[in-house]
């Protein structure tokens, strides 16, 4: 038992749920950095590193037949601290405001809703398996929140990464509203039946 936790794909898992506070801290230090744009840079660099274990931690677990049950619980965990957390503290700094506040609180109560929905489909037995359009909204959702991360930073190197991110974002937010929709049309007509 205690190898699997311990197995490579979970220390990836693990990793990811580390880099949550380390990003935060990234957005302190450049509160009290004014005019300084390491601590972005940072703050995207853990990102990245954090999005890439999100892809190696189930691959290798699948090819190396390492898969367990506290990988399969941390797993989804790992990746809504990651994107809620770092979406809040985007709107938090006036990365994201206005209308486009909207198009993160859909993610959010998506991400929520269809959690719950998971965890009560667990329960009767019933896997909701993962689409390939919800596999894209997640990509677009990645990417989108990195060119938003790296925001004011970005755009003196490439103009307008902050719209870049905030286009992305929206478009995410409405691939989710499909992709939500298409689970709880899934998962209701077991709600139903109970």
């Amino acid at each position: 038992m205690a190898s699997h936790t311990y197995n490579i794909p979970n220390l990836l898992t693990y990793a990811r749920i580390a880099a949550v506070p380390l990003i935060v801290l990234c957005f302190f230090v450049e509160g009290r950095l004014h005019g300084s744009d390491v601590a972005r840079w940072s703050a995207l660099a853990l990102y990245i590193v954090a999005s890439i274990t999100d892809f190696f931690d189930g691959y290798l677990a699948r090819i190396w037949n390492q898969t367990s049950n506290i990988g399969r619980m941390l797993d989804p965990i790992a990746d809504k601290l990651l994107v809620s957390s770092i979406l809040l503290l985007l709107a938090a700094d006036g990365t994201i405001a206005g209308w486009t506040i909207w198009a993160a609180i859909i993610i959010l109560c998506r991400e929520i809703l269809v959690s719950g929905l998971r965890e009560y489909l667990a329960e009767l037995k019933v896997s909701v398996p993962v689409t390939w359009i919800a596999k894209w909204k997640t990509t677009i959702q990645m990417i989108a929140i990195g060119f938003l991360l790296a925001g004011p930073a970005g755009d003196v190197i490439i103009p307008y990464t902050t719209e870049i991110g905030i286009t992305l974002l929206w478009i995410a937010a409405v691939v989710t509203i499909y992709t939500g929709y298409d689970y709880f049309r899934a998962g209701l007509k077991h709600v139903v039946e109970n």
